[in-house]
């Protein structure tokens, strides 16, 4: 019995030169990738082994670490493929795959942010109340929630999106990201009120909120004595800097999509290499160099 399997294949047009820089690209992928699993899991590690770093806000540095890997092994495989193949092809299946774990870890990465926004807000402006708030339970829920919601709003954008017809079959890009919508035949309304929703819910929101918490500690921080000042700049400043850091690069995925005709495709490629390549390692090091206590460790382990 022979059955013929009917796979839609997309071409990845994103891809600059590929040809004659195969193996630069592909080592300097490889070096980069390599760095981001030693760099996040040598603190992870170091926030597992010491038990005076089991606290909330270690949890949720471990938990954003492990998101910032997952989020790279679901790019950074499939591109040491591109570079080495003579066709930069994926099906659309894997593609719809990709673009879920994309977007998916994105949103969790807003939702860790919150909820580390919030544990910090109530260590500083309710000090007394942190132990009964900030609960083990709580935490595990706060973890849960925060891979839960995304992937169930990114799961309905997937589903709308796999049944639709494609009249174009080369993507604008090296990763499935928003692109996918210009492969489509046509729009689709409830895909497009779904999308707003789940950016609201994932993104803006968490955004609003955590800006929220930071303006109440700031103004309590402002209003106490200098070591709840010096607190407060040690524990949020690293928050606040790799927000600032992933809010640029979530901007600059909407400018690549929406205005993806009026950037060259090397102008593309170097946008999406700065979504893919600097935040995984720009958390690790923020929060290995910034946070006092992981600071520690990693001095006494490397020195």
């Amino acid at each position: 019995m022979e059955n013929e399997l009917n796979v839609t294949y997309i071409t990845l047009g994103g891809h600059v030169e590929v040809q004659k820089y195969r193996y630069l690209y592909f080592l300097i992928m490889f070096t980069v990738y390599i760095l981001i699993i030693c760099c996040n899991f040598t603190i992870v590690c170091l926030i597992w082994i010491h038990r005076n770093l089991h606290e909330p806000m270690y949890i949720f540095i471990a938990a954003l670490l492990i998101n910032s890997v997952v989020f790279s092994t679901n790019i950074y495989p499939k591109l040491l493929i591109d570079f080495m193949s003579e066709k930069q092809i994926i099906s659309y299946s894997a593609c719809l795959f990709q673009f879920f774990i994309f977007y998916s870890l994105g949103g969790s990465e807003f939702l860790l942010l919150s909820a580390m926004a919030y544990d910090r807000y109530v260590s500083i402006c309710k000090p007394l109340q942190y132990l009964t708030i900030m609960r083990k339970t709580t935490v595990s829920i706060f973890l849960g929630l925060a891979w839960f919601v995304p992937a169930c709003q990114i799961a309905v954008q997937v589903i709308l999106s796999a049944d639709m017809k494609l009249c174009n079959f080369i993507l604008n890009g090296i990763v499935c990201n928003n692109s996918i919508y210009n492969l489509h035949c046509k729009s689709s309304k409830a895909r497009s009120i779904f999308g707003i929703v789940a950016l609201t819910n994932i993104a803006l929101l968490p955004l609003l909120f955590i800006l929220f918490t930071y303006t109440r500690i700031l103004i309590i921080s402002y209003r106490s004595c200098k070591s709840v000042r010096k607190k407060a700049a040690q524990t949020c400043l690293p928050h606040l800097l790799v927000l600032f850091s992933f809010s640029c690069l979530c901007a600059y995925d909407v400018i690549i999509v929406r205005l993806g005709s009026e950037f060259t495709k090397t102008a593309r490629l170097i946008m999406t290499l700065q979504v893919i390549l600097y935040h995984p390692l720009f958390n690790p090091i923020i929060y290995g160099l910034k946070m006092k206590e992981i600071s520690k460790y990693l001095k006494r382990l490397f020195c």
